[in-house]
């Protein structure tokens, strides 16, 4: 890269997301010595902004729409978080930026199909300059993708391989993003319009190096069943769509160490009993009503009006109170003696804020100020950071651990 300016620059500052990043950088120990700035285009909202954090934020102007600004941006720094999205309006030139001048790119989409362009145009390029863009650096997916790798490394331990992991998302409290929502109702309209896209999203290999080829693996339906292995019932998972996705693209572009064979699924689970049972079968018609209310125009806008509008979110007491537990059982392949691994990842912050303001500001500064090996690419947390970030992740307070 040379010498910069910058070793990272946290772009949308002033989003809701964007500055608790920014509050976070200013407060964590793992962020000290590091050069970081922040940028937008509005450069009397971050002047305001930086002068509630502590010590001295610079600030960048650029546009989203200019490339000559993000040009300028990212010659400046070593790494770019963003939070800016929908992604599929906002995000496409700066991740060609972040590619034409080798600098490390970080996001929180959970757009699948800006994904799969994104690959599909800059992979190649980002591989072979040895710049990592890296997506899905938020909830969606790093509890999941990071959570499989952490198993895999276990079963390693033991001199085995994983040959399937089953992960359920369990007790939470959070608030929807309007900037998810955003996201969401983006792609649904991409599927309303486009039957490419419609195929893409039917895909659970839709990430993967070569989408549509056969695979173990079958879409996450919508029933629900009583899982014996945990004593509940599980439901469908909502986020399931976009991260067994980025699971499996971690196997794939690391080489398969998790095999070829090897089987994904995500779910929701509840408690057990007649009222885990009511639970499960609500949660599962919710599922099944969004999906078809989501094909409306008339209902998605009914939806809009009644969640939070981007760049909006919970107060700090509601932040407070969030958390999730994800729980994940894994079975190792092969001919040896039977062997079952369990695994915890556990934040006591608003996954969808919080938590999410820390993986992010962990995966920027895991990029560029770790001695990372992995090569470049449009890459998953695992794939680009693999277990460096976890220890990070716990090093900020989040729970991961493996049982046998």
């Amino acid at each position: 890269m040379g010498a910069r300016e910058f070793d990272l620059v946290v772009w949308g500052a002033t989003g809701y997301t964007g500055r608790l990043v920014a509050e976070y950088l200013a407060g964590a120990p793992s962020a000290g010595g590091v050069r970081w700035a922040v940028a937008g285009r509005d450069g009397e909202k971050l002047r305001r902004m930086v002068r509630e954090l502590p010590g001295e934020v610079p600030v960048v102007l650029a546009d989203a729409h200019d490339e000559a600004s993000l040009d300028a941006l990212t010659r400046r720094t070593r790494v770019v978080c963003t939070t800016v999205g929908p992604y599929a309006v906002h995000g496409s030139a700066l991740v060609a930026a972040c590619v034409g001048n080798r600098t490390h790119y970080c996001d929180i989409t959970g757009e699948v199909p800006w994904i799969r362009r994104s690959i599909d145009q800059h992979h190649d390029a980002a591989r072979a300059a040895g710049t990592r863009i890296v997506h899905c650096c938020g909830f969606d997916s790093v509890p999941s993708d990071l959570g499989v790798l952490m198993l895999h490394e276990a079963a390693r331990a033991r001199g085995r391989r994983l040959g399937r992991v089953d992960s359920f998302f369990g007790e939470s409290r959070g608030s929807v993003s309007g900037g998810t929502v955003s996201s969401l109702i983006g792609v649904v309209e991409e599927m309303r319009q486009d039957p490419a896209v419609r195929a893409l999203m039917s895909d659970p290999y839709a990430l993967a190096p070569e989408p549509g080829r056969p695979g173990p693996d079958r879409p996450e339906g919508l029933g629900i069943h009583y899982e014996r292995r945990l004593g509940r019932w599980v439901a469908p998972f909502v986020m399931a769509a976009i991260n067994g996705r980025v699971v499996r693209r971690s196997n794939a572009v690391a080489g398969y160490p998790y095999g070829r064979d090897f089987r994904y699924s995500e779910r929701m689970s509840v408690s057990a009993g007649v009222k885990g049972l009511a639970v499960a079968s609500a949660v599962a018609a919710a599922t099944a009503g969004l999906a078809v209310a989501m094909r409306s125009r008339r209902l998605r806008r009914l939806v809009q009006r009644r969640v939070p509008r981007p760049g909006e979110g919970p107060t700090p007491q509601e932040r407070a109170g969030g958390y999730f537990v994800l729980r994940l059982l894994g079975e190792a392949a092969g001919d040896g003696p039977p062997l079952m691994l369990r695994g915890r990842v556990e934040d006591r912050r608003d996954p969808g804020y919080g938590m999410t303001a820390v993986t992010l500001g962990e995966a920027a500064l895991c990029l560029a100020s770790d001695d990372l090996d992995t090569p470049g690419g449009v890459l998953t947390p695992a794939a680009a950071m693999g277990m460096r970030l976890v220890e990070r992740l716990r090093e900020a307070g989040m729970r991961w651990e493996v049982a046998p």
